[in-house]
């Protein structure tokens, strides 16, 4: 198998490039003080355009007449941006901002966070009848991610709005 290894200049251009992407398509206003601002930006690239973490972490997903699945212009919806509440049979994704009640990162150190991803581990103990791992979060995928592509969603998320878990539940 043949191995393709990018010159430097031409890898930093291509970083560059989805950290300032990153900044284009978040949907919300960033927090930067005091977080790496390279990182902030690969994550939001990271999330909003391969994670499709607003699919499960946003109910809904999209802003009213901004669905594009209606042949509308995307409009993903702020408002409730990554606060949880889409229902999954038993279970119902989780506030992903950092709210400091209910929120992650506010809950979870980066250890704990790459844990989760890595492993599926559930600190939060919700369906212990069930299984102590994830169900429906794909763990199993996102855990192949570099420690730094890690790092870089938890740096994001902690930059995005607090916001408190979405009120709204329900498919």
């Amino acid at each position: 198998m043949m191995c393709m290894v990018l010159p430097t200049s031409a890898a930093r251009a291509d970083d560059e490039s989805r950290i300032q992407r990153g900044f284009d398509i978040a949907p919300v206003l960033l927090n930067l003080k005091d977080k790496n601002r390279a990182l902030v930006g690969l994550g939001s690239y990271i999330v909003n355009a391969q994670g499709g973490c607003n699919d499960c972490h946003t109910h809904p997903s999209y802003a009213p007449g901004g669905d594009p699945f209606l042949g509308q212009p995307k409009q993903i919806n702020a408002e409730q941006y990554l606060t949880g509440g889409r229902e999954f049979g038993p279970f119902t994704s989780r506030n992903l901002t950092p709210d400091p009640d209910t929120g992650l990162p506010a809950e979870l150190t980066f250890e704990q966070f790459r844990e989760v991803m890595r492993e599926g581990t559930d600190f939060k103990l919700k369906h212990p009848q069930i299984s102590p791992l994830l169900q429906v979060m794909p763990w199993p995928v996102y855990g192949d991610m570099t420690d730094r592509d890690l790092r870089a969603i938890y740096e994001y998320l902690s930059a995005i709005p607090s916001r408190p878990d979405n009120p709204n539940p329900g498919p």
